[in-house]
């Protein structure tokens, strides 16, 4: 539609806040009927900058099982939010947060994943979660599978690889959204579902006892589980909640040819398409003609349902968001890459690298939602965004200008998109108050606005300290985006 002008300022009702997953900041992984998950059963990195989430085998998980403590499992411990929860949230309430994005653990509510009825200690801690968000004037944003499903259901079914836990999945869904029905006003189903291509950290299925060709065989076949399962849970939400919204959740993988070489050029399309798959599945409804190629060269053979088609046309989601945090380079013959949030590509000249190597690129993000608008017309969610640093915690205080300095450049490019015509709800930046990390299960690795006391083994006060950035980030949601100084 044409206008004389176009959008100078942010939304009024822009959504400000911040993001976590349930097995990062919880802890109290044996409390309160709580059972095992995917994420509780995943050792602490060696390195830094390798990723070794999907590194398991049944026998690592046995042995993980068996072990009664949380020394080599971080993420059991998480920054104790399951105690902390409404200090936690007043934090978030001072700095003006809007919005809280948050997961509802699978297994709190239904501890092996198949239960016959679902924890009712497990629904009054989401309850008393959103009665604090409700005192203080913060929507939630509930994701309902981030990074961890019940163990049982690996161990009995191998998690999405069976059809079987889609039902279980539904049962879920329905019994989150039926107990929760006028109080969460926005969900998303799977977080980074494309991650699903790199194993078991998503797809809840072992499968490093198999040759590359069968793993991904079995984990595309989890994914199209998963993808109806989402259908079947934006359904399910349309009828119980109507008024709430369903979205997806994407790790976007901005890619740039390296050369201006044609051969370079299609490779950087071809691998923004496997990315961008995802959301063509879940916003349109439907398998994009290009994966036939794909899959056929890959001798991958995707086994429907009769009526699995159906059910994605029929039930797209509301919105679309996702995770920013780099971009890549990709080339026909791809020489050194870099690794960060899943992405890996080639080294880009012209961008700054954080020091676990992600390479930081704000104009990119200016790019990514442009371009995600223009393919699909709905409504986009900036989900996750932020830098991980070695914080220094100095005479109580903690001066993490390179963070404000990170948030600034991409707020700013935000604000442009929105002025491009993007269509942008909000944004909630990642970890406002430090967590373990995913893709390390370190401590160190922080992202916060609030700093916590607690070291990579788990010692500590476990205080919140605010940084210099709460204030900064305080500052830009009272001026809705308009002072970034």
């Amino acid at each position: 539609m044409y206008k004389p002008d176009y959008p100078h300022e942010f939304p009024k009702n822009f959504l400000w806040g911040g993001a976590t997953a349930a097995n990062q900041i919880e802890g109290a992984w044996n409390v309160d009927g709580k059972g095992l998950t995917t994420a509780d059963v995943v050792r602490q990195a060696s390195d830094r900058k390798k990723m070794s989430m999907d590194d398991v085998t049944r026998a690592s998980i046995e042995e993980a099982v068996a072990d009664t403590t949380d020394t080599h499992y971080p993420k059991r411990r998480g920054n104790d939010f399951y105690h902390r929860y409404e200090e936690d949230i007043r934090l978030l309430a001072e700095m003006g947060f809007k919005v809280f994005r948050f997961s509802i653990a699978w297994g709190r509510i239904f501890p092996n994943g198949d239960d016959a009825e679902p924890n009712a200690a497990g629904l009054a801690f989401y309850d008393q979660v959103i009665s604090t968000l409700e005192k203080y004037h913060i929507q939630p944003l509930v994701t309902l599978s981030h990074y961890e499903m019940p163990i049982h259901l690996t161990l009995e079914q191998n998690g999405w690889a069976s059809r079987k836990t889609i039902a279980a999945f539904n049962r879920f869904t329905e019994t989150v959204f039926t107990h929760f029905r006028g109080r969460v006003p926005y969900y998303l189903t799977f977080n980074e579902i494309n991650t699903g291509t790199w194993g078991f950290h998503e797809t809840g299925a072992i499968d490093t006892d198999r040759s590359s060709d069968e793993q991904l065989q079995l984990r595309y076949q989890a994914l199209h589980h998963q993808f109806v399962a989402s259908a079947m849970a934006t359904k399910q939400l349309h009828a119980i909640d109507p008024s709430a919204k369903m979205g997806c959740m994407l790790a976007r993988m901005q890619t740039y040819p390296a050369t201006p070489n044609p051969v370079d050029v299609l490779a950087a399309q071809q691998a923004d398409q496997r990315n961008l798959f995802f959301t063509d599945v879940q916003a349109r409804g439907e398998y994009p003609e290009y994966m036939n190629r794909y899959f056929a060269d890959h001798g991958i053979r995707i086994q429907m349902a009769a009526d699995d088609e159906a059910v994605l046309k029929a039930n797209p989601v509301d919105f679309i968001s996702f995770s920013y945090y780099m971009t890549t380079v990709t080339s026909a013959d791809q020489g050194h890459v870099v690794n960060g949030n899943m992405a890996t590509g080639g080294r880009n000249p012209y961008l700054q690298e954080s020091a676990w190597g992600w390479q930081i690129d704000p104009v990119g993000l200016r790019i990514t939602l442009n371009a995600m608008w223009d393919r699909y017309r709905k409504p986009l969610f900036i989900v996750e965004n932020g830098l991980g640093a070695e914080d220094k915690l100095e005479d109580g205080h903690v001066h993490d200008s390179y963070r404000i300095d990170y948030l600034r450049a991409h707020i700013a490019q935000m604000k442009q998109a929105i002025g491009d015509g993007v269509q942008l709800m909000g944004y909630t930046m990642w970890g406002p108050i430090d967590l373990i990390s995913f893709s390390t299960s370190e401590m160190s690795k922080r992202y916060g606005f609030v700093y916590v006391d607690q070291d990579d083994e788990g010692r500590g006060s476990l205080a919140r300290i605010k940084k210099d950035s709460f204030y900064w980030y305080q500052k830009v949601i009272q001026s809705n985006g308009a002072d970034l100084s």
